[in-house]
């Protein structure tokens, strides 16, 4: 008897053939690829350093707003215990409180907004009331300051409240009263 062969395969059951691999590019290519990455790193870099200096400049505003009410306190403090001799040790410790905090806030580059005499800005001033213009507060300069405001580098952390000066508005004069007495026949106009 014959020997027998195999049945022949079926195509499916062939392994498939691997696709030839892709010939390099050019060495042009690579130059140009890498050039367009590292302009894409590059500009990367500057976007998150932006993201990241802007981020620092909001953190820092919202913690000096979180200490302002502490500032005016420790003003108020001095202001209290003025009436106290020099040598008092609680007034001594209620100054240097005052000195520490005022030396942080200028470490800070916090600056005081909003002094009396000083002409009326919008942007960094907030207008609460009107008075009268007098030599020390011309027409549009400050009166009075009712809240200090602060300013710091990375922008206005809150506005003055302030006293604005300003002449009296002009009152229109009154219109001439006519001698006319209106015919009840007559229509409306």
């Amino acid at each position: 008897m014959p020997e027998e062969l195999p049945p022949p395969e079926s195509p499916e059951a062939l392994p498939e053939a691997a696709p030839p691999p892709k010939p390099a590019p050019p060495p042009e290519d690579w130059e140009k690829r890498f050039t367009y990455l590292y302009a894409d790193f590059e500009n990367f870099r500057r976007r998150t350093g932006r993201e990241r200096e802007t981020l620092r400049a909001q953190t820092q505003a919202e913690l000096l707003k979180g200490v302002l009410p502490i500032v005016e306190a420790a003003e108020r403090a001095v202001e209290a215990v003025h009436s106290r001799p020099p040598k008092d040790p609680v007034r001594k410790g209620v100054e240097l409180l005052e000195r520490s905090i005022a030396a942080f806030l200028k470490d800070q580059g916090v600056e005081v907004v909003g002094v009396a005499g000083e002409a009326f800005r919008p942007e960094e001033h907030e207008a609460v009331a009107e008075a009268a213009p007098s030599p020390a507060a011309p027409d549009g300069h400050v009166a009075e300051v009712v809240q200090r405001g602060y300013l710091f580098p990375g922008g206005l952390l809150r506005p003055a409240k302030v006293v604005v000066a300003r002449r009296p508005a002009k009152t229109p004069a009154p219109a001439e009263e006519t001698d006319e007495v209106s015919d009840p026949a007559e229509p409306s106009r």
